[in-house]
């Protein structure tokens, strides 16, 4: 039995579709911002793999809330870890990356030294380091741009503006790998079976979409896949300030995916599988 922190959340209801007999384990039965209960439900249930595909992910909020956002995203995967070790078994967290500074145009490799801008990011970095220092076979999976049918992202938002805006300025100087929940879902299936027996494959993972595109033309992409007629016009992150400063280079280095026989999605055709069950493809 695998075992599935996250049960609403963008991943985990993905996971749901294809792990029909994992055991998901929402907020009520495993709060993260109690972490000694997440460890305690790990060594109660005593599964085969965990997935952690649960976190904090408030990116703005954490500015404010950065001690609940460390709980939630730093210590608690350091007790998934900690359980996980102690019964040998392997886990598989999703983390993000935020963990970088977003320098340069070059896709950040596995081993590029971590340097978050954010609340979020450094939280995030965290959880990795605590899962490191624990010693479980696991793999860290960082993705990006994450989107799905469900949940609050990207391409729902910009579903929804279409319906009463003929214009919308997006940011164009932000570059990364759009990502389906869905793909993430599948390599976390993928990763958690392979490394049940193959533990020397433990370390750091990245997984995005492919081509890497600006947020601006991820806009027109999924206007253009769902019929709307609506002008996408450039601006600067400057021109559209957060309280949480976002990397600009969002790029990730994917190649060590091959360890799984794993690579990049082509979020493009994600994107229209989602618009469809949307109902709103083209």
């Amino acid at each position: 039995m695998i075992l599935v922190f996250g049960s609403t959340g963008q991943v985990a209801r993905e996971l749901r579709a294809i792990l029909p007999d994992a055991r998901f384990l929402a907020r009520a039965e495993a709060d993260l911002a109690d972490p000694a209960a997440c460890g305690e439900a790990i060594r109660r249930l005593g599964p085969a793999a965990v997935i952690n595909a649960a976190a904090y992910t408030a990116v703005d909020k954490a500015e404010s809330e950065e001690e609940v956002a460390l709980r939630i995203n730093g210590a608690a995967p350091g007790a998934m870890a900690r359980a996980c070790a102690e019964l040998g078994i392997p886990l598989v967290h999703i983390s993000t990356d935020y963990v970088f500074d977003g320098t340069g145009e070059t896709p950040f490799a596995t081993d590029r030294q971590p340097a978050p801008l954010s609340a979020y990011g450094r939280t995030k970095l965290a959880g990795e380091r605590a899962i490191a220092e624990a010693g479980p076979s696991h793999a860290i999976l960082r993705t990006s741009w994450v989107f799905s049918a469900h949940g609050s992202n990207f391409v729902k938002t910009m579903l929804r503006l279409a319906e009463t805006r003929d214009t919308l300025n997006v940011v164009s100087d932000q570059v990364g790998g759009p990502t389906s929940a869905k793909a993430i879902a599948a390599a976390c299936k993928t990763i958690a079976g392979q490394l049940t027996t193959e533990p020397e494959k433990s370390g750091i993972y990245h997984f995005s979409g492919a081509p890497d595109v600006s947020w601006a033309e991820f806009a027109r992409a999924i206007f253009t896949a769902a019929g709307k007629a609506v002008a996408v016009n450039d601006i600067p992150t400057s021109d559209y300030p957060t309280p949480a400063a976002r990397p600009l280079n969002s790029r990730l280095d994917c190649a060590a995916l091959s360890a799984f026989g794993l690579r990049r999605p082509d979020w493009n055709e994600d994107m229209n599988a989602v618009l469809e069950t949307l109902g709103a493809k083209r």
